[in-house]
């Protein structure tokens, strides 16, 4: 679906070798140049997948600020990271291999280019990484700028604020850019917003105030009553005005500025890096600009997106097998619709969790609080105290984010909730950042929270049930970004806290202690290849079942076959519990090493690490 406006631009992107050549281009060729570039993503993305919507809108953005800062002095921090594809475009990257194996990342990365200087795959840490940057610089007596750009839904974390914060205070400049295309992922929440919105409307008065400042600064008369207005308005701003936040801050204020207007930005950037104390520079931009499907999608369905058809913007959808996330989210619109008692809160990831029908129906009842995990889970506290039963739908990386109010204010309090956790284990291209194979070893670290995951439907239907009407308190079922396989294994008595044996062998020479979907296929592939051996699906991780490990002495070797986390959680434990139990057998585990794993397939990733099913079979 390519733009059918002449190219008169002879450049191709994948030769560039720094960004410097924009500020030789006029601004026809720049907007040529951000149509390439367009199409350019959109081809890339489409194969590789990746974040579309965020990149489109930056496009003229990131032309902008090579024009106006030189990058290999100049330090600049993308928020989240994953904005900044025009950005690795222009500083001379081939995005051939965007999200692939040994190949460009879809975030910032310091080792990739000298171009970044940051890197992050978490919202909300430009502004005080900034800030350490720029107080770096100052104390060594340095002279370059520090740049911040961060969206309107990541300038809503605590985080951002704080460093929004600390930041005014003016010793070490920075420029905040605040990108606002009035999204998050999807349609963004809170009174923060709606200032957005109130900031958004007055670039009328922006435009007239530059006029009549331009109009009597040409004669003495005009000069002086030009200096009485500005005090006066001083004066009111102070006392009568309401001010926007930045105002209040003290920060310098610049916009709003039409973020795809090159022009527009260029003078803004120069005043910005005239002015001698910190300053924001408020673009407005429309996410997903230029490609339609992605322009009108106020979902976030475009946001991260797997590979789609450029042309009608259809989504390339798995028809033969249904994600984890789904079949959660049909499970607890079911238990909404029964149970009133029941809150469902999310973090901005709603779309990537499939829950669309749920906040449709229960709009009461369900809860985006945009990206503030740790305001999600203290708030769940509240509800349990409350007396309703809060779910919990966040991905394994960001529920990191809010390990203190996990600890303190829902587990300490044993408060009744559901943690359903999306994305545990390996998450293939989005590489270290966004991993989720830490939180199964920091839910062992903290007391009274229940530690579980499913191999099928049916055990999926039970260990949510229990986690609502068992009065467990907090109860954390974690789930792969994967899809059900035909074959699972139900059918079988399930208790709160017990472990299922799923083959038992003739001379009690080996047993395998796994859990999860891939106890599917350990089950299959032992059939097939006739291994004698035991298998144990520990279906609760925490609470152990003690009576399952004790028959675990019998067993001369006990393998346990973790693909889902580091050894610092299950693995660990179990093996605690059998030393102290004297055991006197072989021991080996398989599982994911405590590293921060880069980008590539899942597959990719097992194998390099020697964790997939067939490594296990190796050593049978």
């Amino acid at each position: 679906m390519k733009d059918k406006r002449k190219d008169n631009l002879n450049i191709d992107l994948t030769s560039i070798k720094e960004p410097s050549f924009v500020k030789q281009l006029n601004y026809k060729q720049l907007d040529e140049l951000s149509l390439k570039i367009k199409d350019y993503i959109l081809e890339v993305v489409s194969t590789n997948g990746g974040h579309l919507s965020s990149n489109l809108g930056t496009i003229d953005a990131s032309i902008s600020l090579c024009r106006n800062f030189d990058f290999l002095k100049d330090k600049i921090i993308f928020d989240v990271g994953h904005q900044s594809y025009a950005y690795k475009i222009l500083t001379g990257r081939n995005l051939k291999t965007l999200r692939q194996k040994d190949g460009i990342s879809g975030f910032q990365k310091m080792d990739e280019s000298p171009y970044d200087h940051f890197e992050c795959g978490h919202s909300s840490t430009s502004i005080s990484a900034a800030y350490g940057l720029a107080i770096a610089r100052d104390l060594k007596k340095e002279k370059y700028d520090v740049i911040a750009f961060i969206g309107d839904g990541s300038l809503i974390n605590g985080l951002a604020l704080e460093g929004l914060n600390v930041a005014s205070q003016n010793n070490h400049k920075v420029i905040i850019v605040v990108n606002d295309n009035e999204m998050s992922i999807s349609r963004p929440v809170g009174g923060f917003a709606s200032m957005f919105r109130k900031l958004s409307v007055s670039s009328f008065y922006t435009k007239s105030k530059s006029a009549y400042k331009r109009m009597l600064l040409k004669t003495k008369a005009g000069r002086w009553i030009y200096q009485v207005s500005a005090r006066t308005k001083n004066w009111l701003k102070r006392h009568l005005i309401k001010m926007n936040l930045f105002d209040l801050l003290d920060y310098s204020f610049i916009g709003p500025i039409d973020g795809h207007n090159i022009k527009q930005m260029d003078k803004a950037f120069k005043k910005a890096k005239a002015i001698n104390n910190s300053v924001v520079v408020y673009l407005k931009t429309v996410k997903g600009k230029g490609y339609k499907y992605a322009q009108e999608d106020e979902y976030g369905y475009y946001h991260g997106v797997g590979q789609f058809n450029v042309e009608n913007g259809q989504i390339e959808i798995d028809k033969k097998n249904i994600s984890w996330s789904k079949i959660y989210e049909k499970i607890l619109l079911e238990q909404m619709e029964k149970n009133e008692k029941i809150v469902t809160i999310v973090p901005a990831t709603g779309v990537g969790s499939e829950l669309g029908p749920i906040f449709n129906k229960f709009k009461n009842r369900t809860i985006d609080v945009g990206i503030a995990e740790e305001h999600a889970l203290t708030m769940a506290s509240g509800l349990s105290v409350g007396g309703m039963h809060p779910i919990i739908c966040i991905y394994s990386t960001f529920l990191q984010r809010a390990y203190d109010q996990l600890s303190h204010d829902l587990s300490r309090l044993k408060c009744n909730c559901t943690l359903l956790i999306d994305r545990s284990g390996l998450v293939g291209k989005d590489g270290e950042t966004h991993q989720g194979i830490f939180d199964e070893a920091f839910l062992f670290t903290i007391p009274h929270i229940n530690i579980a995951m499913a191999s099928s439907i049916e055990q999926a239907l039970f260990l949510f049930n229990e986690s609502i009407n068992g009065g467990h308190g907090v109860f954390a079922i974690r789930f792969p970004k994967d899809n059900i396989r035909d074959f699972n294994i139900d059918g079988v008595e399930l208790k709160y806290g017990k472990w299922l044996k799923l083959k038992e062998s003739k001379n009690k020479d080996t047993v395998i202690v796994s859990f999860g979907p891939v106890i599917n296929t350990i089950y299959k592939k032992m059939e097939e290849k006739h291994i004698d051996a035991s298998l144990f699906n520990a279906i609760y991780q925490r609470p152990m079942d003690k009576a399952a490990i004790k028959e675990l002495l019998k067993y001369k070797r006990v393998i346990i076959y973790n693909p889902y986390a580091t050894k610092f959680g299950f693995v660990d434990t179990l093996i605690e519990k059998l030393v102290s139990l004297k055991y006197k057998g072989v021991i080996e585990f398989k599982c994911l090493p405590n590293e921060f794993i880069k980008q590539g397939t899942i597959q990719e990733q097992l194998d390099e690490y020697h964790v997939s099913v067939d490594d296990l079979f190796d050593i049978l």
